[in-house]
């Protein structure tokens, strides 16, 4: 590996978390005989109030800093598998389609095309894409505009795996999130008919994308949000995409005021959690730029806790 990382090798499942916060490959892991890598399209911020609902601040400030803004930084986690000769791509990050008010609001920085070189993936390479849901943040770089403004998509010979009840909903354009769904990151996929829609619809059901890698729906966040399962040789990894967004949310009350139903997100956590302390699997966050893998453990006082290195 070409720069430091901190390596747990007390698990079954290797796996690696880098040092430097710029680093452009946030981690590393190998699950059976899939190659997991954590790369990047930089950082954001968000205000921390949304992002930790109704916990106080004096209790989340405790675990992360706040600007004179009272936002937060987050990651924006693009983690790549390798596996039987398939290259997926789950999440796309911010992209560089926002409009300049929005993207200095947001402090956006566009790293992912870098990352992924970084990776040694190419746009062309990548076979699927998996948005876990339709949110701004996490399916930005599926498409790009030309020099000509039209938009197109940005890896050319990938499927784009997305839930039809979050086309449907981005479709609607309500009131309460329709600012966290730009059409131009999916529509043209869609009238392309690049998209393949799944309905797995939660309790345990899941979808095959491709062999060692399949979605399973935990609503809560959005209605039919999907986190991704990573299986190979008896090994397991798991991208839990928003229903645990940072390290710092692993308590299962700790939910974000952007969910549309926070009580329903408390529940699949806790579905959640006792496959993920059952199977020991290594989880994937979407948002940590620090640590965006570790283990779920019970901690001194009968809570959960996520390792962060061996």
């Amino acid at each position: 590996m070409p720069w430091p990382f901190c390596i747990a090798e007390e698990f079954a499942v290797e796996w690696s978390v880098a040092e430097s916060r710029d680093a452009l490959i946030r981690g590393r892991a190998r699950v059976g005989e899939s190659e997991i890598t954590v790369c990047t399209d930089g950082t954001c911020r968000f205000d921390g109030g949304a992002m930790f609902g109704v916990v106080p601040k004096t209790m989340w400030s405790k675990r992360v800093t706040a600007d004179e803004r009272n936002c937060v930084e987050l990651g924006l986690n693009c983690v790549v598998v390798r596996v039987g000769g398939r290259t997926v791509l789950i999440e796309t990050g911010f992209g560089n389609k926002l409009p300049p008010k929005f993207a200095e609001i947001y402090a956006t920085t566009q790293r992912l095309p870098a990352s992924l070189e970084a990776a040694g993936v190419t746009q062309e390479s990548v076979d699927f894409v998996i948005n876990t849901h339709l949110h701004w943040d996490h399916c930005g770089w599926n498409t790009v505009e030309d020099a000509s403004g039209a938009v197109r998509a940005f890896f050319p010979n990938a499927t784009y795996v997305m839930h039809a009840g979050e086309i449907a909903h981005g479709r609607r354009q309500t009131l309460r999130d329709r600012v966290s769904y730009v059409s131009a990151n999916y529509e043209p996929l869609l009238a392309e008919g690049r998209v393949r829609e799944v309905r797995v619809t939660g309790a345990g059901e899941r979808e095959e994308v491709c062999p060692g890698v399949s979605v399973e729906c935990f609503p809560g966040h959005t209605r039919q949000m999907l986190v991704v399962h990573v299986e190979s040789g008896g090994e397991r990894a798991c991208f839990t995409s928003d229903l645990l967004p940072t390290a710092a949310h692993v308590p299962p009350a700790w939910v974000m005021g952007f969910d549309l139903d926070p009580l329903r997100t408390i529940e699949e956590k806790e579905r959640f959690y006792g496959f993920a302390l059952r199977e020991d699997v290594l989880l994937l966050l979407p948002h940590d730029h620090a640590q965006c893998m570790g283990r779920l453990r019970r901690d001194e006082k009968g809570g959960f806790a996520l390792s962060a290195t061996a």
